[in-house]
């Protein structure tokens, strides 16, 4: 048997264990790290843990697996040099740590990459969004690909399934975002409030499956939940989405994650940065 260790951080959020320690140990697969606890092979201080045990924060925890368990995903690599990394991050990951614990996209590649440094964030997608990400090696490419995205130089694309089929096929939507981080969740509305911010959603339908629809989307401005909360708004929820969206639609579709993915990536870079411009990334989400 293998052991692996770890510590919870004392600032995370109240919870259940099973979940954290998917997150702190992404290397396993969910089907070893469900099987460790069903063996009673997860200890918390010492105490032996089922699945529904609730985490303690502070606390040290062991997990037993067989020398041979299965191994969590990969993270794929897209594109590599020596300036950037582009990969394919998995749904369930978040790019920085936040009070739910568990590792970040940086140490996770780590971890899958031992011999390289964690790369540095340029941009970010949220923790249910799988996708392409696009990560610098240094603090100059960094700098960079962070003006980039600000000044629209760097283009995502998304992909998503959502309820219904938005009329007409193509808009281009316009509206208000207000943030409340209390409650980790925004608001959309059509008119301007105080502390509300702009937003402007594309999408144009790609393909219509029955009683949903795939689109394809740009974001002409990059707010926190604005896919989600903005289509929505306009009554096309995305499926899996049980923050924002239909939660008896998605039981309805046995679907449990965001039908989300971050698709594209393209650059109209200058001076140095120019050789990005001939990259067309894209990537295919499995749904």
């Amino acid at each position: 048997m293998k052991l692996y260790t770890f510590r919870i951080p004392e600032d995370t959020a109240e919870g259940r264990l099973l979940p954290l320690v998917r997150r702190m140990l992404p290397q396993l697969s969910a089907r070893t790290v469900q099987q460790a606890f069903d063996r009673r092979d997860v200890k918390q201080n010492g105490k032996r843990m089922d699945r529904q045990a609730m985490l303690q924060p502070g606390a040290e925890v062991k997990l037993y697996a067989p020398d041979d368990a299965e191994a969590g995903p990969s993270i794929p690599v897209l594109f590599e040099d020596e300036n950037i990394l582009v990969i394919h991050k998995p749904a369930g990951i978040s790019c920085q740590k936040d009070a739910k614990g568990g590792r970040s996209i940086a140490e996770a590649l780590h971890m899958q990459r031992p011999d390289q440094p964690e790369p540095l964030l340029c941009h970010r997608l949220d923790n249910q969004t799988e996708g392409i990400l696009l990560l610098a090696k240094t603090r100059e490419a960094q700098a960079a690909m962070e003006e980039g995205f600000f000044h629209r130089r760097i283009h995502k694309r998304y992909v998503c399934l959502v309820k219904g089929c938005p009329s007409p096929d193509s808009a281009v939507l316009h509206a208000f975002l207000l943030k409340d981080d209390q409650k980790a969740l925004v608001r959309v509305s059509r008119r301007e409030t105080p502390g509300s911010l702009s937003i402007i959603t594309e999408y144009h339908v790609a393909e219509r499956l029955g009683d949903l629809s795939r689109l394809e989307i740009d974001l002409h401005t990059g707010r926190t939940h604005q896919i989600r909360a903005h289509m929505a708004f306009i009554g096309h929820p995305l499926l899996g989405d049980d923050k924002y969206g239909d939660r008896d639609f998605n039981r309805q579709h046995k679907c449990r994650s965001l039908m989300l993915c971050a698709a594209g990536l393209r650059f109209e870079m200058q001076g140095k940065w120019k050789y990005l411009n001939t990259l067309q990334l894209e990537t295919h989400p499995k749904w």
